[in-house]
Order: C-alpha cells, then sequence, then structure tokens
C-alpha cells in the first residue's frame, strides 16, 4: 500500500495517463499453413472476444478471470524481462531491443535470437471483414534491405548463415487502409495509445519468453494493431507446447489489468519492476472470487448500467482518507444536507446590489460562449420542441385569460408578452435555460383583479398598472438587498414539493383538457350497428310554413329571389345559419373526433417517450439513435399530424391569431397611468402587489433552484439576482402594454434542459454514455420567444397540428419532469415488497417506517396545496408554498439530522452511494 501511494501519489504536471486500447494477439496456425499472429480478444473497458465461427465479435461482456492466472500474471512479472521507457529508435529495432535483453540477463540462449525474432515479426491478422494486411516480416525484411544496401559490411557482420534476418522498425511501418477505415475508431477518444499482448507456444523454447515494454513515447507501429493507434506498452510470452490454454488465461489476465483505471495509471508512472508486481497485489486485493460450483464461469457478465469509479481506491492511496460523508455530521443550520449554503450565488454581500453585481461579473465572461456553444443539431430538436410547448401554452393561457377578463387580455396579448419577456430575459438573464411563462396563481389573480375593478368601477387596467408598478419596485428592493440568499432555505422537501405540484398539474390539465373534448363531441353509447336504420337527423324550418324570415334576408343580400328552399339539402352549419333547427335521434352524435383525439393524445405521448428511450435502444447505429432521440418530440409531433391528415377525421386543430391588434377594441397597447381612478387608488395599490411579489419571488427562485441544481452539472454559473432583477424590469414593461405577467415555468424549463443535455461521444463497447452536462447558451430560448412572436404570421401552417398532439405534449413534459424526483421513487416504495425495492442510499440508513412517515408528511402538503389552489383561496398560493419552509423547518423536531441529511438532500444519488462505498471500503481497511 505504502509503495502505491508513493506511486499515485506523486504530484507532477503531467497529463492524466491516456485511455488505452489492448488487443490479444495469439500465435496460431491459420488454415494450417504458417503460424500467424491472430486478433482472439480486444478491450477498452470490457472484454470482446472473437468469436469461434472467426466472423464477428462477442457482445461486450465483464472479463472473468481465474485466480490462479492472476498468480501466474505476477510470476511472469517477477521473472520476465521489464523494459520501462525504452526508446523507439532505427538502429537496433524494437524487437531486437527485447530479444538483445533476455539474452543478456540469461533468460534466452544466443541460437535462440533469430527464432525468437522471426516468431515476433510473423504476420499479424485481425478480426476485419478481409484482411489483406501485409506480413509485418516482410515489411521488416523490406525495412531490412534498404538498411543493407546503406551499409553492407554491418550487414555482413550480423547476418546468420542459413537465416534471411527480418528487422523490424517500429517507427516506419506504412498503415494499412483496413486501419484506417476502422470504424472501431469512433469508440476511441483521439490522445488514446494502444498496449499489445502477444502470446503463443512455439516448439522451439524450453522455457518461457517473457517481456513486460513501456515505449518512452508512443509510437505508431503499422499493423500490428487493429486501429491507427500508437502502441506504448508490449507484453509477449512465449512458450514451450502443451500450454496454449495457460497462455491464454495469462494474456487475458493483464490485457483486463492494462483497462483496470488504477493499474492502468501504475503501468504509466512505475518506475521498476516491483511497482508493477505491486499494483498486480493492489488488484487482487480489490478481486472478488465466485465459488466454481456456484457460477458457471462460460457465462458473461452483461456491463452494468453505471460503471463504480475508481476514484475511490485511488483516494486511499493518494491523501483521500479525509473525506468525510454528507450526513455524518449535522449541517450548518439544522437544515439536514438539503440547503444551498455553500453555493456561491447565494453568498449574502451586505453591499447595496452586492449579488447583483457578482451575477454580472460572474456571467459576463461566458457571454459570448452562450452564442456558439448553440452550434449543435441538438439545439434545433431543443428549438422546435419548447417552441411548440411554449405557443400551446401561450394559446391556452390566452384563451383562459380572455375568458376572465373579457378580453381586456387575450391569446394575442399572451402571444406578444411571451414573446417580448422570454426573448429579453433569454437574452440578458443568469440563467438563459430557465423558461418564462404566465402561471396559475397569476390567472387567479387576475381573475379576482378583473371582478374586484368591476364591483368598484376602477379602471382594470390601469390598476393593474399600477400594482405591476409597486410589485417591480418591491422585487428591485429585494434584489438591491440580496434577499435571494433566503434561496438556501429551500431543501430538497420544498423543491420537489412544488415542482411535482406543478407537474401533476400539467398532467391534471392534459386530460382536462381531453375530457372536456370528449364533452363537445360525446360518444353515443347507446349507437348499435343493428338498429342503424332507426336513427336519423334532418334540417326543418322553424317555420313550417316554407321560408324563414333570416332565410328570406339572407337571399336579400345575396341577391337571390327563391321563395323556396330545399331544407334537406342543407349541410348542419347551413341550416343553423338559415334559422333551420336539426331534428332526429342522431343529430348530437360525432362518432369518429373523440375516438381519433384520443388516439392521438396517447399517441403523441406514448412515442414521445419511447424514442427519448431510444438512444439506449439495440437498432440502429449510435449516430442515428442519438438523433431519433434528440428529436423525439419533434418527430412524434410529425408522425401523429400525418395520421390525423391522413385519416381525415377533423379534429380540433390549432388555432392562433391572424391579426395583430389589441383583442379588446377598447384598449391599445399603452396603459395610460393617470385619469381612471382616483388618486388613493394608486397607493393603496402597493397592498395586493405584495401578495404578486411573493407569488413572483416564490415562483422565480423555486424554479431557479430547480434549474441550477448539482445534478445538471451546469459549468458557467447560476444568476438569481440578475434574474429576478430582469423579471422585475420585464413586469414594468407589460404592465404598461397590458400584457400579462411572466414567471419562471417549471415543467417547461426542466424540459429545455432535458432536451440539452449532453453525453460522451466516445464509449467504451458496452460502456453507456456519460452525462457531461447542459449545453448552456442564450440561442434557444431567444429563438423560441422570436418564433413565437412571428406565429401570427404562421398561422397557415399552425392550423394543420391537432390540438390533442400538443396535449399529448403536454402530459409528455409533465410525466418527464417527475424522472429522478426522490419524492416519486418513495411513493413506489409504499407499493413494494421489501426484497424488491431499489438500493436507494436513504434505505441503507433510514427505518423504513421513517422513510414512509416522511413521505405521507409531503404527500399531505401537497394535497392541500392542491384543494387550495382549486378555490377561490388560490390568490394565497404563493404564501403557503412559502409555508413549506416553515414545515420543513418543524420537522426537525420529528425527524433526526442523521435521518434529515439522506432524506432531504440535494445531492445526486449516484454521489452519495459513492461516498458511501468509500465510506464502507475505509473502516474495512
Amino acid at each position: 500500500a505504502e509503495r502505491i501511494r508513493f506511486i499515485l501519489g506523486e504530484e507532477d504536471d503531467s497529463p492524466a495517463p491516456p485511455q488505452l486500447f489492448t488487443e490479444l494477439d495469439e500465435l496460431l496456425a491459420i488454415d494450417g499453413q504458417e503460424m500467424e499472429w491472430k486478433e482472439t480478444a480486444r478491450w477498452i473497458k470490457f472484454e470482446e472476444k472473437v468469436e469461434q465461427g472467426g466472423e464477428r465479435w462477442s457482445k461486450p461482456h465483464v472479463a472473468t478471470l481465474s485466480l490462479h492466472s492472476l498468480f501466474e500474471l505476477r510470476t511472469c512479472i517477477e521473472k520476465g524481462s521489464i523494459m520501462l521507457d525504452m526508446e523507439a529508435s532505427r538502429e537496433p529495432s524494437s524487437a531486437e531491443m527485447v530479444v538483445d535483453n533476455q539474452i543478456e540477463t540469461g533468460l534466452l540462449k544466443s541460437e535462440l535470437k533469430d527464432k525468437v525474432t522471426y516468431t515476433l515479426l510473423r504476420k499479424h491478422r485481425h478480426q476485419t471483414k478481409k484482411s489483406n494486411l501485409r506480413s509485418l516480416a516482410d515489411i521488416g525484411k523490406t525495412v531490412s534491405n534498404l538498411r543493407t544496401l546503406r551499409n553492407p559490411s554491418s550487414a555482413a557482420r550480423t547476418q546468420p548463415e542459413g537465416l534471411a534476418r527480418q528487422r523490424l522498425n517500429f517507427l516506419f511501418l506504412p498503415l494499412s487502409l483496413m486501419q484506417l477505415k476502422n470504424k472501431f475508431m469512433k469508440k476511441l477518444p483521439r490522445d488514446a495509445e494502444a498496449s499489445n499482448v502477444l502470446v503463443g507456444e512455439v516448439d522451439f523454447l524450453e522455457g518461457p519468453f517473457i517481456a513486460f515494454v513501456r515505449l518512452q513515447q508512443a509510437v505508431m507501429l503499422g499493423a500490428l494493431t487493429e486501429v491507427p493507434v500508437p502502441t506504448r506498452f508490449l507484453f509477449i510470452l512465449l512458450g514451450p507446447k502443451g500450454k496454449a490454454k495457460s497462455y491464454h488465461e495469462i494474456g487475458r489476465a493483464i490485457a483486463t489489468l492494462m483497462s483496470d483505471e488504477v493499474f492502468h495509471d501504475i503501468a504509466y508512472k512505475a518506475k521498476d519492476r516491483q511497482d508493477l508486481i505491486a499494483g498486480i497485489d493492489e488488484f487482487l486485493d480489490e478481486v472478488i472470487v465466485l465459488p466454481p460450483g456456484e457460477w458457471d464461469p462460460a457465462i458473461r457478465i452483461e456491463p452494468p448500467k453505471s460503471l463504480p469509479s475508481s476514484d475511490k481506491r485511488k483516494n486511499m492511496y493518494s491523501g483521500g482518507e479525509n473525506l468525510q460523508m454528507n450526513g455524518d455530521t449535522p449541517h450548518d443550520g439544522g437544515h439536514g444536507g438539503g440547503g444551498h449554503g455553500d453555493c456561491e450565488e447565494l453568498q449574502r454581500t451586505g453591499r447595496f446590489c452586492g449579488g447583483l453585481i457578482k451575477d454580472i461579473k460572474r456571467k459576463a465572461p461566458f457571454f459570448a460562449s452562450d452564442f456558439y456553444d448553440a452550434l449543435n443539431i441538438q439545439a434545433l430538436s431543443a428549438i422546435l420542441f419548447i417552441y411548440l410547448a411554449t405557443v400551446t401554452n401561450a394559446i391556452t393561457f390566452g384563451g383562459l385569460l380572455g375568458d376572465a377578463t373579457e378580453n381586456m387580455q387575450g391569446v394575442l396579448e399572451s402571444f406578444l408578452g411571451t414573446a417580448v419577456t422570454g426573448a429579453i430575459f433569454c437574452l440578458f438573464a443568469g440563467q438563459p435555460l430557465t423558461i418564462l411563462s404566465s402561471t396559475g396563481p397569476v390567472l387567479v389573480f387576475e381573475r379576482l383583479l378583473f371582478n374586484f375593478s368591476k364591483d368598484n368601477d376602477f379602471d382594470y387596467l390601469e390598476f393593474r398598472l399600477w400594482i405591476g408598478l409597486w410589485s417591480a419596485f418591491q422585487c428591485l428592493i429585494l434584489v438591491a438587498t440580496d434577499a435571494s440568499f433566503l434561496v438556501k432555505y429551500f431543501t430538497r422537501f420544498t423543491e420537489e414539493g412544488f415542482s411535482s405540484l406543478i407537474s401533476f398539474i400539467f398532467i391534471y390539465d392534459a386530460f382536462k383538457k381531453m375530457i372536456k373534448l370528449a364533452d363537445h363531441y360525446p360518444i353515443n353509447s347507446e349507437f348499435k350497428v343493428d338498429y342503424i336504420t332507426h336513427y336519423s337527423c334532418a334540417c326543418e324550418p322553424l317555420d313550417p310554413g316554407g321560408v324563414t324570415r333570416q332565410y328570406w334576408r339572407c337571399c336579400q343580400q345575396s341577391v337571390q329571389y327563391n321563395t323556396t328552399i330545399d331544407w334537406s339539402s342543407l349541410t348542419t352549419k347551413e341550416c343553423l345559419k338559415y334559422g333551420g333547427q336539426l331534428v332526429g335521434n342522431n343529430c348530437e352524435y360525432v362518432p369518429d373526433i373523440t375516438l381519433m383525439s384520443f388516439i392521438l393524445f396517447f399517441g403523441t405521448y406514448t412515442c414521445s417517450m419511447a424514442l427519448k428511450k431510444f438512444k439506449t435502444s439495440r437498432y440502429f447505429p449510435t449516430t442515428a439513435r442519438k438523433l431519433i432521440s434528440d428529436f423525439a418530440i419533434i418527430l412524434s409531433i410529425l408522425i401523429f399530424c400525418g395520421i390525423d391528415a391522413l385519416v381525415g377525421v377533423d379534429t380540433p386543430k390549432l388555432i392562433v391569431p391572424s391579426e395583430f391588434k389589441p383583442t379588446s377594441p377598447e384598449r391599445g397597447w399603452f396603459i395610460p397611468p393617470f385619469g381612471g381612478n382616483p388618486w388613493w387608488v394608486y397607493l393603496a395599490a402597493a397592498i395586493p402587489a405584495l401578495l404578486v411579489t411573493i407569488l413572483i419571488f416564490m415562483d422565480q427562485q423555486i424554479t431557479a433552484v430547480i434549474v441550477n441544481r448539482k445534478e445538471h452539472k451546469l459549468k458557467k454559473g447560476a444568476g438569481y439576482h440578475l434574474d429576478l432583477f430582469w423579471v422585475a424590469v420585464l413586469m414594468i414593461v407589460c404592465s404598461f402594454m397590458g400584457l400579462p405577467w411572466y414567471v419562471a415555468a417549471t415543467v417547461i424549463s426542466i424540459a429545455h434542459i432535458d432536451s440539452l443535455k449532453m453525453e460522451t461521444e466516445t464509449s467504451a463497447p458496452g460502456e453507456q454514455p456519460k452525462f457531461l452536462g447542459v449545453r448552456e447558451q442564450r440561442v434557444t430560448g431567444v429563438i423560441v420567444f422570436i418564433l413565437t412572436g412571428v406565429s401570427v404570421f404562421m398561422a397557415p401552417i399552425l392550423k394543420f397540428i391537432p390540438m390533442p398532439v400538443l396535449y399529448g405534449v403536454f402530459l409528455y413534459m409533465g410525466v418527464a419532469s417527475l424522472n429522478g424526483v426522490q419524492f416519486m421513487d418513495r411513493l413506489k416504495l409504499l407499493l413494494m415488497p421489501l426484497k424488491h425495492q431499489p438500493d436507494f442510499i436513504y434505505l441503507r440508513h433510514v427505518p423504513l417506517r421513517r422513510v414512509h412517515l416522511f413521505t405521507f408528511l409531503q404527500v399531505v402538503c401537497l394535497a392541500l396545496l392542491w384543494i387550495l389552489k382549486s378555490t377561490v383561496a388560490a390568490i394565497i398560493f404563493p404564501v403557503m408554498i412559502l409555508a413549506l419552509v416553515a414545515v420543513r423547518k418543524a420537522m426537525d423536531y420529528l425527524f433526526s439530522q442523521h435521518d434529515l441529511s439522506f432524506l432531504d438532500d440535494v445531492i445526486p444519488e449516484k454521489d452519495k452511494k459513492k461516498k458511501e462505498d468509500e465510506k464502507k471500503k475505509k473502516k474495512k481497511k
């Protein structure tokens, strides 16, 4: 352990060792001909074998080694030649240097030098479609002949009788076309290096020929490796006949060790033989032995979905012993592990606008990169997805707002407000990934305010203007005093309660709209196909005498002078237009619209979920899978728009305003601040403005906390004060223009982040791509809101999108935003038997009854918020969200700090589990 600590703990300026590609070649007779080096297995992280048929690679699997092979490998390293930092030069060749070293140390007889050299230089056959690689011996012979021409005297001295010398120059071998075209290179990072393992049995050796070589610099060795990657390590094992299986297992053992992260680092930093032996011993310390009678070694173990980090092993040897478990000690302020007190963005400065200034300084250096970082096709899919979600939300909210305010604010105001505020916010705010939208509590406030103004003969828009100005002023005071530092008291309990509620609202509203659609187009449950002859619907005039006055007027206007009409030939719309009436028991029956709408609704949701998960599918190449996953929602919308057009059922379509003018003719685009109300109303407006301020602050900052969670791995920092500043400024603009007020939308913001998540482009076969973070930029948000603004001119195109398809997208966003929420995981535990419960970190430390109690309290709070939202008391909804913080504080007296540190923690599950495993390992040591 001390030696490993010394090797790994050395401080140097050299970069981390590169990824290794390891290839195992065995000396075999191919089709009864001469012996060749044939590739039989390869490693990056997992083993891939050439199947016995020789036509294909196996699936990547965890390499299972025998303990005996590891001990034999240890013996090989103890007794063989160890050549570290050997220079690969033209004179003499590296192959000769290995053989000469064996002779000098007495491990090989000098008369066997040429036979061993000849064996090492034999042709290499790789597992490709067709291998026409040049023999290394032929290449070596060519190089040797060139050298002979240049230096005949030297050639005469070294050329033995009866055997042509094959010389290999490791620096100047040409690459084969097969290597350059090998698609496997996509799995390797650009700086990858190779380690070549050569094992085989020969008839001229009495004892083993063993060599472990590390070149000083990685060198391209021509066709030695399957892919054009420079070689850094060579392990050679030649031995007498009869032990081919043993040699094969030793070769697999060293190849597996080279793919192990800890031994890989030791191999790069080793100074001598003992360092390598210490590395093998460390590997043996970590090995798990399975009893042979209880497990079949022929079974291939599938790679795990998430690989355990080797950091815990490295930390034991590099000063990482002092790492503390988050949860072993009480957290500051008694808030468990869920607070954000360690977040730099939420530290109170104590200076006027100190937090705002720090936010600006923090975000300014990234402003340029916020534009060119969006140059990726993934940004296009995010734009289309969020645009359709935003348009649907704007139409829905605008319609409800029009009903609540008698069209003083309507769909067009909703479109314009969304476009203006969203574009400015994404362009200048601290966290451009946040999407602004109108919220339910704002709608409730607008309805109550309009009714109050109407009952008291106030000018609604002027009264609303002053409330907006007061609220914006109060928000600016909160910005100036660094009040956003209060966000650090929002623990996971508060965040998940709020985000789950918003997600449930999205899911509920999606179904509510579909049920309302079913009411508008009712299904005739009493319809029987056998009784179809009994059903009828006819158009008849209200005046049995013939023509109605309304029809007569219509005829006069159309310069028609017919005095009679064939009522039976009119359509439904024409019948009602001309004052007729529909008579019959089948007049209300619309057989297909509701059914088709639900097919589109559930189809869009199901297709979106399936295509989003398609990147982990077994079908199609990686690039195609990733592209399909990125464009999952757009593809789903296009598919079901096409199905709707193909079937031809008259489903309700998306309708956007086609004219740019206020919804109400009684108002303009600028609201005058004076003249409509008594002077005291301007001052009294500060009281309801306080309620709006609480609403804005809570909605904005809780969403900002969720967006800036550590598990999203954002690298450009947050801007809580800067975000609230722009929300306040935009509130002033919206108040003067009579537009709705906007605040961060939780579900759409989470959907925006999910659509921009980045993963590693290169991953070893069998390894799941690693989450790198989110593509942080401003372009997607800005373009989304610009498109929303010009949607008025895109009405001819948007009218083909069925509303049930967009409701399906709403359902998808609601369900998708619940993924990874610990609250949902704990809810599922209520329905699971103990033996089927997942290995969550909190279940290791907190009794199950305490977990259920915590979940029950969270459900009660959520239910109370839902009930409150659904009543007239919804006006105090933001105050009740604030009360969640108080409820969480009260839970300190019901739960121990130990329990709360695991149940109410914002650290991602995987990070916590890593720390837990690390702690166990330290105790064991």
